[in-house]
């Protein structure tokens, strides 16, 4: 595993920044604290302001973050790796953690001008995000720019964060032009945060509703269209020189939404053998009063859940590896390349969802208790295969599609 070579910025920490894997050692280091917190997690519906202020003073936000404004422009090889070790320790705060990390390189992708609004004043703003196109869009008529109102949902972290990221339709250029889909950025102060989120699992990510009551004027150079994204050349590579920020967004960012499950697996597993390690059955079950740890069955389960995690990280590795070994070489990234990964992100969801299943079928009644972690797991993982772009059936449609040289229908 690699992660893309970074260039030196004036008033960076890039000279001094810590190497990769003591990030993800910081992270090992707090996962007994989140831990200890997920289940108020789970119950305020949201990660805690002192969970967000340990990785923010851990400089783990710092991970992708452009060089000029004072992040490490490390890959999303070792994304996947900080976000897993927070995974098996909280769900909820590793889906948070993925995103607000992920948003970073996404906002490095921006127009400098936009940049430089987020993190100009504060270089440690985090950016929580609403991808589906919402809300009224139109052009303002004063100056180059746009009005927007409406109701943004799913938008994680958002009590956590200073910016949002919102999904729009754009209005055509001009007559010749279509609408089409993209991101506008907006500062907390122009918009509110409605409780919407009640859900059986991810719980704790706060993903309410952004509403933004009144017309609101957003400057033209906070706006960045799906194609602009898509395109490997999107406003942000002129200024953020480093090939990472040329990466096609749906070609790796997706890796930060399915990565929490890889920790919630792990952690699954690890309680799981403590468990199976100290409990007896009872009378009442065939072969009672016998370690449950000398029962094939749960043998069995403990070695389908760590050959799906081995198989899970290779796949996602793999496919960031190469993603990132292309644009290094100035190549760009390849529709088949593009269309594989979406299919390897839903299928490894897939296959993390089976092996916490596995599990949490196997701990019985002793597993329901809310305390119970691997319960949670199983909850917060089956509740992340259900987002859009972990879809098997949608995804591995238009992957099918693809290879029988149909035009594939969805996002890649």
């Amino acid at each position: 595993m690699h992660d893309l070579k970074v260039r030196a910025q004036p008033h960076s920490s890039m000279a001094t920044k810590p190497s990769a894997q003591e990030l993800v050692a910081r992270a090992r280091a707090l996962a007994p604290t989140i831990r200890g917190a997920a289940q108020l997690t789970e119950q305020d519906r949201r990660v805690p302001v002192t969970t967000t202020k340990m990785l923010r003073d851990a400089d783990l936000f710092r991970l992708m973050q452009p060089a000029q404004f004072g992040g490490f422009e490390y890959g999303f090889g070792t994304l996947i790796d900080i976000v897993a070790e927070v995974g098996a320790a909280c769900g909820s705060t590793a889906w948070c953690y993925g995103l607000g990390a992920v948003h970073q390189w996404l906002v490095g992708t921006f127009p400098s001008a936009a940049q430089q609004d987020v993190w100009g004043d504060n270089p440690q703003a985090l950016v929580c995000g609403s991808y589906a196109p919402a809300g009224q869009v139109s052009r303002a008529s004063a100056s180059e720019g746009y009005t927007i109102q409406g109701r943004w949902g799913f938008a994680s972290n958002c009590q956590n964060s200073d910016w949002a990221m919102l999904g729009v339709i754009l209005p055509s250029e001009d007559e010749t032009s279509q609408p089409e889909p993209g991101f506008l950025l907006v500062p907390k102060q122009d918009y509110e945060i409605e409780d919407t989120w009640f859900t059986v699992g991810l719980s704790g990510t706060g993903s309410n509703t952004i509403v933004v009551k009144e017309p609101l004027f957003v400057p033209g150079h906070r706006k960045l269209t799906f194609a602009q994204a898509s395109s490997g050349r999107p406003p942000g590579a002129d200024a953020n020189t480093n090939p990472l920020y040329r990466i096609p967004f749906l070609s790796a960012i997706p890796v930060s939404i399915v990565s929490p499950a890889i920790g919630m697996v792990q952690g699954s597993l690890d309680e799981f053998v403590e468990w199976a390690g100290s409990r007896t059955t009872r009378g009442a079950v065939a072969g009672g009063g016998n370690p449950l740890a000398q029962f094939p069955q749960v043998q069995s389960r403990v070695a389908y859940a760590s050959a799906t995690l081995d198989a899970a990280r290779l796949l996602l590795k793999r496919d960031v590896n190469e993603v990132e070994s292309e644009v290094l070489k100035g190549h760009p990234i390849s529709i088949d390349m593009r269309i594989r990964n979406r299919r390897d992100h839903a299928f490894v969801a897939k296959m993390l969802t089976q092996a916490a299943n596995e599990l949490f079928d196997a701990v019985g009644g002793a597993g329901l208790s809310l305390t119970n972690g691997i319960q949670r797991n199983w909850r917060d993982t089956n509740a992340l295969a259900r987002h859009i772009s972990m879809n098997w059936d949608a995804v591995s449609s238009m992957y099918g599609q693809h290879r029988l040289g149909l035009v594939p229908k969805g996002q890649f």
